[in-house]
């Protein structure tokens, strides 16, 4: 009579790579990928980058890997395909109002703190990885919610990325009903167009917010960040992207570039712990430059 067992693992069959898959030069360009914007990019990650480079494939019309790197080697295509990958590379998750405790801090806690530096001034923030630009546009409304109920504030927003791709659908400030739900109703009121005819199911941020904002594309593998000086840096969801030794050099850099007294907000879910940064830990997602 025949008994039922359950596989051992050896009697399981070994998974086959996707069709087309090629090892050896999506670890090449995984580490192309690393060099350039520090992001890992481990093993674990190249079924996903062979997706991606797969739909690049079906773009350009190539059939293998081995024409994309003779594309990449191509002084006629090199310069534009190393943004496309570059481009394809990154994951672009967010939200309005993502963590919105970082939005209480900032308004009871962090701008009343610089507000000391006279009736009127300007508070320059950086809105580093920007992505689609929903928080950017989060800090926009709760800035300028700020300012209308204190007389002499004003903001600016700086906002970087990689991705120009991500950068040209951020200065659109265009989305979607369903991305837009986060945000409270008044803020939605005051702050956003809705779409008629075609437009219709989507929503724009008013002009006024839009020109608080200056997009710029930042690698933050570069040595240096020509932005200038800032009281607020929002830096959320990226680090997690980095080894721990990038993250202490591109903490560094931006710590240069935090005024004495100024703020840097990371995620709930990263940690600057033990980085030994020039900054002091007020908890452990918000820390402040000493004055």
């Amino acid at each position: 009579m025949p008994t039922s067992r359950h596989p051992h693992a050896s009697d399981l069959p070994t998974p086959r790579p996707a069709p087309g898959y090629d090892a050896v030069r999506l670890k090449r360009l995984a580490a192309t990928i690393t060099d350039e914007l520090g992001i890992r990019m481990p093993d674990t990650k190249l079924t996903m980058l062979h997706r991606r480079m797969q739909r690049r494939l079906n773009q350009l019309g190539l059939r293998s890997l081995g024409e994309y790197e003779d594309r990449l080697r191509d002084p006629a295509h090199a310069a534009a395909e190393r943004t496309a990958l570059l481009n394809l590379a990154t994951t672009n998750k967010t939200d309005f109002f993502r963590e919105p405790a970082h939005f209480t801090y900032l308004t009871e806690h962090a701008l009343p703190a610089l507000s000391t530096r006279g009736d009127r001034w300007t508070c320059r923030v950086w809105c580093a990885g920007c992505s689609t630009g929903q928080e950017v546009y989060t800090l926009a409304m709760v800035l300028e919610d700020y300012a209308r109920s204190h007389p002499g504030f004003g903001y600016e927003i700086v906002a970087t990325d990689i991705s120009t791709r991500v950068l040209r659908q951020a200065a659109a400030a265009t989305y979607t009903a369903d991305v837009a739900a986060p945000i409270p109703p008044a803020l939605r009121q005051r702050y956003l167009l809705r779409g008629k005819a075609h437009h219709a199911g989507h929503v724009r941020v008013v002009r006024a917010l839009r020109d608080k904002v200056t997009f710029r594309q930042l690698n933050f593998m570069a040595e240096h960040y020509p932005l200038g000086e800032f009281h607020v840096v929002f830096f959320r969801n990226v680090l997690i992207y980095f080894d721990r030794p990038t993250q202490k050099q591109v903490l560094e850099r931006q710590a240069r570039l935090i005024v004495p007294g100024g703020y840097l907000f990371i995620s709930h879910s990263e940690s600057a712990a033990g980085l030994e940064l020039p900054l002091t830990s007020l908890s452990s997602s918000v820390y402040r430059r000493p004055v």
